[in-house]
């Protein structure tokens, strides 16, 4: 079972390499949310617990972009394989205008329609016109974070990730400085509250947008082509849909099934003591998965080089190598988790966001569920966003996506939340449902080694075309 692990330091050294970068930007962009939500923390739980609600829909379009970046890596990383830019350049095309015009949708209900999407989302009248005033500001701001993703997701798959980290670092300090300016009035400027934080969360984005599009423009390892990348060709456009479309749509729907937890909490008995500490806990476990997530864009670039690269009999042991490692790294993270939980956080980290006692057990709670589910949820997000998508067996990875989230764990902690009213310890017990049978689900799937495809192979149109 093991024995895939003896790979050899070179294996494991470009893991590090290509995974470190990755670690070190999503550190960054988990950073700022928990700066984020410590500033706004200050304010008192209402405001922390209206913002959660707020981030909501922007939540779903970070998965979206999510989704379209890992959708894309599995076109990118095997034409990257091939030496092939210009089918480079038609996927990121493709991907800014799907990316564009989802973000721009989102960003209009927003910002004309704030007040009764944030009651959809909670039925605490105090939270509403907070989210509210929140969210038609910052929705805006990834209609540029939007199309950033997407570049920068193109060069993960091109053996850069260091971009990505550069750019999401600056994002993070401008975004702290602001935050601190804007919501407190510091540096003479008045203070605006939560309104601050959406103002300084929608400056950052332009400042990494700005620093993107430079970038774009004077990089020379990969050229920017005009004609391929505003006309990406009706074949490229089949495979994308194909290969990108289902990634796209499978993080979508997990980005609604995840936001319907949080509407669940939003309409329970106490919502806004839940919601702070679902804000806390969420920052936190957003920490404690970086590394899980570096290892699966690590995993899904690895995997499609080495198919694009016709090096296919290596790639199921690789596979394998790389599960094991993320369930062994949401071992070690998870223990000290819990321990942290317990032992250290309700003295040494919630005074510092103001939680009451209510909040605090109840985050506490959550986060003992999240350490120990964490070593086979780092399994499932590696098998199926790094192993399964790298190989192009996307439908599948979809399946085993959703379905756990939306026939098992989202109707239990539905009923336990708001039927039966057992409380937020039962809705947890719901929703770890998901990792779980998740895990039953993918482990035959690798396998079958079925999801070993070289998806670079055109149409004979584009053939006949050339």
């Amino acid at each position: 079972m093991f024995s895939c692990l003896r790979r050899g330091p070179a294996f494991y050294k470009n893991v590090v390499l290509l995974a470190l970068p990755i670690l070190l930007q999503n550190l960054c962009t988990t950073l700022l949310g928990l700066m984020d939500t410590f500033m706004v923390g200050a304010l008192g739980e209402a405001p922390l617990a209206a913002v959660l609600v707020a981030n909501t829909p922007v939540f779903v379009i970070q998965l979206v972009i999510f989704g379209l970046q890992s959708g894309s890596s599995v076109l990118i990383s095997q034409f990257w394989g091939k030496g092939d830019t210009d089918s480079i350049n038609r996927v990121i095309g493709l991907g800014c205008y799907v990316a564009g015009a989802i973000s721009l949708a989102f960003a209009g209900i927003m910002f004309f329609l704030p007040v009764p999407l944030m009651g959809l989302l909670t039925d605490n009248q105090e939270l509403v016109p907070l989210a509210a005033s929140y969210a038609r500001i910052v929705g805006f701001s990834y209609i540029l974070n939007s199309l950033t993703g997407v570049y920068v997701g193109a060069h993960r798959s091109m053996e850069n990730p260091k971009l990505g980290m550069i750019i999401f670092a600056i994002s993070m300090v401008t975004n702290t400085f602001l935050n601190w300016v804007l919501i407190f009035g510091n540096l003479g400027a008045p203070a605006l509250g939560v309104e601050g934080a959406a103002l300084a969360t929608l400056l950052s984005r332009v400042v990494e947008f700005v620093i993107m599009l430079t970038y774009a423009l004077t990089n020379r390892r990969f050229k920017l082509r005009a004609g391929p990348l505003f006309r990406p060709g009706s074949a490229l456009i089949q495979k994308f849909i194909r290969y990108s479309g289902p990634v796209v749509l499978n993080e979508t729907l997990w980005g609604l099934g995840n936001s319907m937890y949080k509407v669940v909490m939003g309409h329970m008995e106490g919502s806004t003591e839940i919601l702070a500490a679902r804000a806390l806990a969420g920052n936190i476990e957003d920490l404690c998965t970086v590394a899980i997530f570096a290892i699966s864009g690590t995993t899904a670039i690895i995997i499609g080089r080495e198919i694009g690269a016709g090096r296919r009999e290596q790639v199921y042991e690789m596979g394998g190598a790389l599960n094991l490692l993320a369930m062994g790294c949401g071992l070690v993270i998870g223990l000290p988790l819990i321990a942290g939980a317990w032992f250290l956080f309700p003295s040494l980290l919630y005074p510092f966001f103001h939680l009451s006692a209510v909040s605090g057990g109840i985050t506490t709670m959550m986060l003992t569920f999240t350490g120990a589910i964490l070593p086979l949820r780092a399994f499932n997000t590696v098998n199926t966003v790094g192993v399964l998508r790298g190989g192009g067996d996307v439908r599948a990875a979809t399946i085993i996506d959703l379905l756990p989230l939306w026939l098992v764990a989202l109707p239990l902690a539905a009923l336990f939340g708001l039927v039966l009213k057992w409380g937020i310890f039962w809705v947890y017990v719901g929703v770890i449902m998901e990792s779980t049978s998740k895990f039953f689900f993918g482990v035959p799937r690798f396998r079958s080694r079925v999801w070993i495809n070289d998806v670079t192979q055109f149409t004979h149109e584009k053939e006949a075309s050339q």
